[in-house]
Order: structure tokens, then sequence, then C-alpha cells
């Protein structure tokens, strides 16, 4: 009897397993969202501009491409008074149906693609998008960085972990201003760095890798210059998502980039959205200089 019992028990709570628990999720109102963090390489003739669209999704869903009406990129100098003295644009156009990725429009007469030559300090650059009826608009200004002086494999362990592997970057910091980097190394992991504690100096740093590396594999490591707009965005994402899957694949909701609806808008140079709380896009639009190094995991 004992054995029958507890055979009925076991039954009872595998059946009890199967039942399907169906959750009311609250509606959420989808966004833009915009992954338009263009990469300067300074030895190569034109910026490799390409800006992808989504939307943001339900929850548990992956962000689809979207597709928008019109987008253009404008880039010059700044006055005294905040006006441009001079500006080109770059009209763009989506790369192949569908995907939601945006690049320079091959079919105008004249050649879309910005030249590297056009990215110094002080250069200021628009992204100026209209999707689905509503206007939105990013500011940024170009932000160089310097090279990495050396990138070498460590033995160090970290907290014990015999399983990751090591990398140790060095770099010298621009001691004529502060600055903010962005290092990318790959598997969408990042790391924002300022300059606060080496102004001028140079610096060395240990960054851990899991078990995504194996010897023989080619790591490359990437410095990318960054505004303080940008690094205070990059260090909130970072810390909200756990650095997994890259800082634009889930965009957290609660971190706004600089990318602002302005439809109806008479003067868009005031992008505080203080009376306009929930127009805004996620992600964000930044024209940031990148240096590279690689090396073999042994």
């Amino acid at each position: 009897m004992k054995k029958h019992l507890i055979y009925f028990l076991i039954v009872l709570l595998l059946g009890s397993c199967e039942e399907v628990v169906d959750v009311d999720l609250p509606d959420v109102e989808t966004r833009l969202v915009v992954d338009g963090l263009l990469r300067v390489d300074k030895s190569q003739e034109f910026i490799d501009v390409r800006i992808t669209m989504r939307e943001s999704s339900v929850f548990f869903e992956e962000n689809e491409p979207t597709q928008v009406e019109s987008a253009v990129i404008s880039y010059g100098e700044l006055n005294d008074n905040g006006i441009f003295e001079s500006l080109a644009f770059s009209n763009l156009t989506e790369e192949e149906p569908g995907t939601g990725v945006y690049v320079p429009d091959p079919s105008f007469s004249s050649d879309q693609r910005i030249r590297t030559a056009a990215a110094e300090p002080g250069t200021t650059f628009i992204l100026q998008v209209t999707h689905k009826g509503k206007q939105y608009f990013a500011q940024t200004k170009y932000a160089p960085t310097v090279p990495i002086d050396n990138l070498r494999q460590g033995d160090g362990v970290f907290f014990g972990d015999e399983e990751q592997t090591e990398v140790i970057v060095t770099f010298t910091d621009n001691g004529d201003e502060d600055n903010f980097y962005l290092f990318d190394f790959m598997f969408g992991e990042f790391q924002v760095v300022e300059d606060e504690f080496f102004q001028g100096q140079q610096f060395e740093f240990s960054y851990f890798y899991d078990e995504d590396t194996n010897p023989g594999d080619e790591v490359t490591v990437s410095i990318l210059g960054a505004t303080e707009e940008f690094y205070n965005f990059m260090d909130l994402v970072l810390e909200q998502t756990g650095n997994a899957g890259g800082p634009f694949q889930t965009p957290v909701a609660t971190v706004r980039g600089n990318i602002f609806d302005v439809t109806g808008l008479d003067n868009i140079t005031i992008l505080d959205n203080v009376e306009r709380p929930n127009d805004y896009a996620l992600g964000y639009f930044g024209v940031v200089q990148e240096y590279s190094r690689t090396i073999t995991i042994e």
C-alpha cells in the first residue's frame, strides 16, 4: 500500500508540471531602436557608415528590423553662435530590403559616402530620421582617441577561475584634455574607461575572458573614443545589461541615448525633453575614432 501511495504522488507531481501557466504581460509601447555607432578608421578613405534601425519588441522577443521613410547624416563645424559655417550631407538607404541596415545611398548622382578627412576634432554630426511619421534628431561631436601601445596575454586568474583568459591592454592617454574611452573586446563585451587618475600617462589594465576563448583563437581588442555623454550612456547600459549580448541588442528602456523625438517642435536645438519625457528613441548615434590590435590566444 505504501509503494502504491508513493507511485501515485509521483504521477500527480509530474502531471502538475505539465500545466501551462499564462502570464498577462503589460502592453509595452514599441520604440525605434537605433544602433548608430560609426567607427572611424583614419587609414581608410571613407567612414564605414552602417546604421541599424530596429523596433523594440514585447517581453521575451527580439527586436525586429524596421524600415524608415528617410535617414540623413549632416556634418560640419559650428561657429561661436552655434551656426554651421558649412554643411555636408549623406543620404542613407536600406542596404538590403528587410534588413533595417542603412548605408550611403549609391543611387544619388553625387557620392554620399563620408570621407574620413571630414572627421576632425570639433566636427559635429547630426542624424535625422523619419519613422512612421515621427521625426527623430540626434547630434554628436566626433570623438578621437589614441592607439593601443601593447596588447598581450597574461597568466592571471580572476577570483580563482582557471577557465578565464587574461589580456593586458596598454595605452597612453592624451594629457591635453579630459578623455573618455570605450574598449571593445569582441563577443559583445565592452568596458568604459576615463582618464581621471592617469591623465597624460601610460595606463595598463587587465580584462578577463570567459570560456568563449580557446588556444589558437584570434582576439581583437579595439579602443574607441567617446564623448562624455556617450561614456555615461555606455556606463549605464553595461551596468544594467551585465555586459551581455552587446549594448544595442536589447537596449534598456530606462537608459536614454541622444536620439530625440522632435515631431512638431519649432526649435530642435532644445533636446532635453523636459516637457516631453516619453518622446524618445532607444540607442545612440556617435562618431568615434577606433584603433585595434589582435593577438592569438595560447
